[in-house]
Parts: structure tokens; C-alpha cells; sequence
């Protein structure tokens, strides 16, 4: 009976003991809860030191706790600490593998690694736990337009935009997408369902690209007009003005680039299209002034100095200027062959005949130069050749004529040339050959106006295509 009471006091110091020690844990809980929800906070707040330091402290505690591991990989991510952002990232999928949310963060994550292929699983697999969600629909169509895969895109944004129809962004990717991959009218049908929402310079801008490449002209036209009018960007007038250019209607194109110009006089684009309006139109003059501004803008860019080329030569009132302009490309593209021909015809045709500053031999060297960088470019063959022959150095003009002419046989002032050439040297039969397919290529209208046409589609798609598309 003694021992009773004894024991009874064994029970009650027991349940004394694992109620301080529930207390304990409790309170310990509570902290981490406290640290955590302070995480949040920080995280929330952009304070990602602070965030990954309590979260660092929490996690030997919380290693098995999906809402740990899920903001301490977000915070990596937003510290750009991808690897470290993976592993936890992946440590959430597998603690809740049926969060879609969770497979995008880490596809994301991976994405950024540069494991595309890995990236790719999860946001297929987010979209298949939850496809009528709209968010992961738009990400798996953003990813496949990342990695340029833009006939893959067209599904998942097509249902994104189906679930929300008024998002302007995925309705604009989604017309991008059907346009890039030749699919207009579809591309057509979602701008103006996108215009009656939301009325932007950017879906006139787009839809005017979708009539030029269906053939449309005046139409495109309409819709860069009213693009540059509800928003005069640069891009907007840029667009505007080359399908003017690109469609020879001259004046209102030189309109368009002056006023563009004047709103954004540090665009090389811009002061390139102005000048190739200008000549287009026969203002030579203007126009080499233009293109000298455009050379300052840019003073690397090749399609700047092929254009003051071809304007040079119908105005060599500004030689001076222009030669120091091919002078300095030359320089700063040393292995660049074309600048070196550029330099070499601006000596030479810059300069008359009998000038002191003429340097026959400098012009020589230069286009020898160009040759050695590029065998393969067939003018500085035709120039080296047009140097000797007006030396009367046929032995050494007629073999640049025939080489140019195996690099490009379509071109008649070298079968003209080398005809020539082969009458001085008593070479009739030959001549003659050249002669007729020098006749042969002009009436085939293998002529300057269809070249310059070419080159001046070859800019203008080039230039939009740095810049006038979104994605």
C-alpha cells in the first residue's frame, strides 16, 4: 500500500514531462511558422538575402516540407542561382508531384540552365494536370516560341485564347505565331478580334505584315498608315515608309522617312530607308546625305555603305566625305573584303583622272586586298580587271573578267568588258561570244533596276525582322 502514492507521483511527474515537451515543440512550431511567414514577407518584399537566410535556417527542419522547398527554390531563381534553384525546386515536384503550379516553377528553372528538353516535360506535364488552366497553356505555347518551335506553340495558345479571350498579349503571340508560319488568314481573324478589344498601333503594325505577305499591297499600306498614326514609333513609321519604298511609290515614302527621321534622328534604319527613297527617286544629292548620316549613326553596318555606293556614283559632289566614310569602314573591318572594295571605288571614282591624290596603285592594292579576304566576290575581279583594261593591260584585265565570270556568268558589263578586251587583242570569234551574251543578258532584263529592287527587299525584310516582331 506504500508504494502506491509513489507510483501515482511517477504517473503525474510522466505527464508533467510530455506536456513541457509538447509545449516545447509547440513553441518551436511556432517559430519556424514565424520565420517562415517572415520568408514570405521578405520574399515578397524583393528581399532575397534575407529570404534564403531564414529559409536556410528553417530547412533542417522543414527538408520534407513541400512550401520550404518551393520558396527557397524561388528564391535562388531570384538570386539567378539556377543549379541551386533546381534542386529544391525538384525536391517540391516530388514532395507534390500533382502541382501544376510546382512543375512550372521548375520547368522554368530548368529553362534557364539551358535544359530545354527537361524544361519541355514539365510544362507539357503542368498542362496535362491542368489543361483548361490558362496560365499553364500560355507557358507551354511561350516555351515552344522560345525555342522556336513556332508550329508547336499554335495549340496551346490557340486553347489559351480560348479560355481568355480578351488577353491581349496571348492573342497578339497567337497571331504572330499563325503569320510566322504562313497560316494569314487564321493570323488575320485573330488581329481583328484582337482590335475590337483592345485598338494598339502594334496589331495595325502586324496586320499590315499579313496583308504585304498576302499580297495585299494597299491594304498592308492602310494598316502601316493607321499603325504610325495611333502610335508613331519608330518601328510603326519604319514599316510604314518600306512598304511605300518597297512598292515605288516614292514621294510618299520620302514623306514618311523624312517625318520619321525627324522623330528619331539616331535610327540608322531610318536614315538608310531615307536615302534609298531619295535615290529611288532621283535626288542623288539628298540622298548621299542622308546615307553619310546613317554611316555616322552606324558606322559598321555593310547595308549602310552598299547603298551610299550605288547613290555615290550618280553624285560625286560630296567625294571627300564619302571617302573618309569607306575609309573608316575600312578600318574598323580590316578582314571584312567588301569594305575594302568600298574603300577602293570610292578612291578611284571619287577622284577624277589626273588628280594628284589619285593613287592608281592604292586602288590596286585595295581591291587585291578584297580579293585575298573573299576569293569568292565577283566584283573586285570585274573592278581589277576595268583597272588594267583602262591601262591597256590586257594580259592582266582579260584573266579578272573571266573569273568574275565564273564566280556569277550573269553579269553583262563583264561579258562587255572581256569582249572588249579580246578586239584589242585581236580575238574576234571570242569577242564576239561576249558580246552576244552581253545582248543575251540585257534583254533577259538582268539589269540594275531589277538588282536594286531585290536589294532593296533584301534591307527592308532584314531590318523587320531585327525588329518590328515581338517574340
Amino acid at each position: 500500500m506504500s508504494k502506491r502514492p509513489q507510483f501515482q507521483v511517477i504517473i503525474l511527474c510522466a505527464i508533467l514531462l510530455c506536456a513541457r515537451i509538447a509545449a516545447t515543440e509547440d513553441s518551436q512550431k511556432q517559430k519556424l511558422d514565424r520565420q517562415f511567414q517572415d520568408a514570405v514577407a521578405n520574399y515578397d518584399a524583393g528581399k532575397y538575402a534575407e529570404a534564403a537566410a531564414q529559409l536556410e535556417e528553417i530547412l533542417p527542419h522543414g527538408a520534407n516540407t513541400f512550401e520550404v522547398q518551393e520558396l527557397l527554390g524561388l528564391v535562388y531563381a531570384s538570386q539567378s542561382q539556377e543549379a541551386k534553384a533546381v534542386e529544391h525546386l525538384k525536391i517540391a515536384v516530388r514532395l507534390k508531384p500533382d502541382s501544376s503550379a510546382a512543375r512550372t516553377n521548375l520547368a522554368t528553372a530548368l529553362l534557364r540552365t539551358g535544359k530545354t528538353g527537361l524544361a519541355g516535360e514539365q510544362f507539357r506535364k503542368a498542362v496535362e494536370l491542368d489543361p483548361k488552366s490558362f496560365d499553364t497553356n500560355r507557358n507551354l505555347g511561350q516555351f515552344y516560341i522560345q525555342s522556336g518551335n513556332i508550329a508547336e506553340a499554335l495549340p496551346p495558345l490557340d486553347r489559351a485564347q480560348q479560355i481568355d479571350p480578351t488577353s491581349y498579349d496571348n492573342g497578339y503571340d497567337l497571331a504572330l505565331a499563325y503569320f510566322l508560319t504562313g497560316k494569314l488568314s487564321e493570323a488575320r481573324v485573330v488581329v481583328h478580334n484582337m482590335v475590337k478589344i483592345k485598338n494598339t498601333g502594334e496589331l495595325h503594325d502586324l496586320l499590315g505584315q499579313i496583308e504585304e505577305k498576302d499580297g495585299n499591297y494597299v491594304a498592308a499600306a492602310n494598316e502601316f498608315e493607321i499603325a504610325s498614326h495611333i502610335d508613331p514609333s519608330e518601328s510603326n513609321l519604319f514599316d510604314w515608309g518600306s512598304e511605300l519604298l518597297l512598292h515605288r511609290t516614292y514621294e510618299p515614302a520620302i514623306d514618311v522617312f523624312q517625318q520619321a527621321t525627324r522623330l528619331y534622328p539616331k535610327s540608322p534604319r531610318l536614315m538608310i530607308g531615307l536615302g534609298m527613297a531619295l535615290y529611288s527617286r532621283g535626288k542623288y544629292d539628298e540622298a548621299v546625305k542622308a546615307l553619310l548620316t546613317a554611316a555616322d549613326l552606324s558606322p559598321t553596318d555593310p547595308r549602310c555603305y552598299f547603298f551610299l555606293s550605288k547613290a555615290y556614283y550618280s553624285s560625286p559632289n560630296m567625294a571627300e566625305d564619302v571617302i573618309e566614310k569607306f575609309r573608316r569602314y575600312a578600318e574598323l573591318q580590316p578582314n571584312n573584303a567588301m569594305a575594302q572594295y568600298y574603300y577602293a571605288m570610292s578612291l578611284w571614282k571619287g577622284r577624277r583622272v589626273g588628280d594628284a591624290e589619285l593613287d592608281l596603285h592604292e586602288v590596286e592594292a585595295l581591291l587585291q586586298k578584297s580579293i585575298a579576304l573573299d576569293p569568292k566576290l565577283p566584283e573586285p575581279h570585274l573592278q581589277l580587271g576595268n583597272l588594267y583594261a583602262d591601262q591597256h593591260e590586257y594580259e592582266k584585265s582579260i584573266p579578272e573578267y573571266v573569273l568574275a565570270l565564273e564566280l556569277d556568268p550573269n553579269l553583262p558589263d563583264a561579258h562587255y568588258r572581256l569582249g572588249t578586251d579580246y578586239v584589242h587583242v585581236g580575238k574576234k570569234d571570242q569577242a564576239q561570244q561576249e558580246f552576244d551574251v552581253y545582248q543575251k543578258l540585257r534583254a533577259e532584263h538582268l539589269a540594275e533596276v531589277d538588282k536594286e529592287r531585290a536589294e532593296v527587299q533584301q534591307f527592308i525584310y532584314s531590318s523587320k525582322g531585327t525588329s518590328s516582331t515581338k517574340p
